[in-house]
């Protein structure tokens, strides 16, 4: 399917997005991490716009996105989180399996928690909610965190010029797997990131990431109270969020699908085929398998559009699984994704 490149006006601001795909198939939502956009999705939309339907906005201040002045736009993973809730609305998705990685994780989980009912699956990719995934790279942020004096912002800014946006793709990987990378990747980041301002932003996105980690433990609960379908395709290479991280998450997900991936922060730019089977084999056993109703975009229109009016009301799922008379005609394991329910 052809991907299409589109903005849409969020109060006032231009947000920009590319989309593949039947709206009529299971939309998957990609959240991009720092310092990438929407591009880090290139390929990865490809490989799966013949049975979903992909959507990744550029958050404002990354990519094609606009870059408002602070003091028009605040600069915070909450704003980030609601910016994209507006962005969902305006483009009519209210149903999504979400993909995270990087910064796309705290974003995409406040975007959950807002609205548990409308998230149906969650794909995790090196998108960290857990303590134990801050590796030691992360010590000179959280000595910002806990003493933001100009000495310790001016630290960070070694890390925000090219070479740091490099190791940013290329950390912790054995030299093997280097020549793998297009250096198109982050000679992009590199050229939005050089806009005058953007430097400051991005030490502000650092100092704020604390908020965050505060959130990890509602993170969690939201993991335990939704149990949501999860697939991790971890970079066991990541500086950054360790594997440590990864295998946090079963947890509060024991049923999480974990892969270990021979790859880095960045794994779609060197394992994007292994990781699109992962999530097409995960999602068609999760999702579109269905309860042979509706199968989500599959089956009668009549009966989805009897699911879909159910699992719009919030907590559904958690109503549903707590009443002795009532399941899912394809079980509990999918109850709150796209089950009718029937008496027993």
């Amino acid at each position: 399917m052809v991907t299409t490149y589109n903005t849409v006006n969020i109060e006032g601001l231009t947000i920009f997005y590319r989309e593949a795909g039947s709206q009529r198939n299971p939309t998957i939502l990609l959240l991009h991490g720092f310092p990438s956009s929407s591009f880090m999705f290139r390929n990865l939309i490809d490989a799966l716009s013949d049975k979903f339907h992909l959507i990744a906005p550029d958050y404002p201040g990354f990519g094609h996105s606009s870059f408002p002045e602070a003091s028009q736009f605040s600069y915070t993973f909450a704003s980030y989180a609601t910016t994209i809730e507006k962005f969902t609305q305006a483009v009519k998705v209210d149903r999504y399996t979400l993909y995270l990685q990087d910064y796309g994780a705290p974003i995409g989980l406040r975007l959950a928690q807002m609205h548990p009912e409308r998230v149906t699956a969650l794909i995790i990719q090196n998108g960290n909610a857990y303590e134990e995934g801050l590796s030691s790279e992360w010590e000179p942020i959280k000595a910002y965190w806990r003493e933001p004096t100009p000495a310790n912002r001016d630290r960070l800014r070694a890390w925000l010029n090219p070479d740091g946006i490099r190791l940013q793709y290329v950390a912790g990987l054995p030299e093997a797997h280097i020549p793998m990378f297009s250096p198109d990747t982050w000679t992009l980041d590199w050229s939005f990131l050089i806009r005058p301002g953007n430097i400051d932003v991005q030490l502000d996105l650092f100092r704020d990431y604390r908020t965050n980690v505060a959130l990890y433990p509602e993170f969690q609960k939201f993991f335990r109270t939704y149990r949501l379908p999860t697939l991790i395709a971890w970079g066991k290479y990541d500086p950054f969020f360790t594997v440590a991280g990864a295998e946090a998450y079963r947890n509060d997900l024991p049923d999480a699908e974990l892969h270990l991936l021979d790859a880095g922060h960045f794994a779609l730019e060197t394992h994007v085929s292994q990781i699109a089977g992962l999530i097409r084999d995960f999602l068609e056993t999760n999702i579109m398998g269905g309860c042979g109703l509706c199968s989500v975009g599959h089956g009668s229109m009549r009966w989805k559009t009897i699911c879909h009016a159910l699992n719009k009301i919030r907590n559904w799922k958690r109503l549903l699984m707590a009443s002795p008379g009532w399941k899912g005609r394809c079980g509990a394991r999918t109850v709150g994704i796209c089950s009718f329910p029937t008496f027993r």
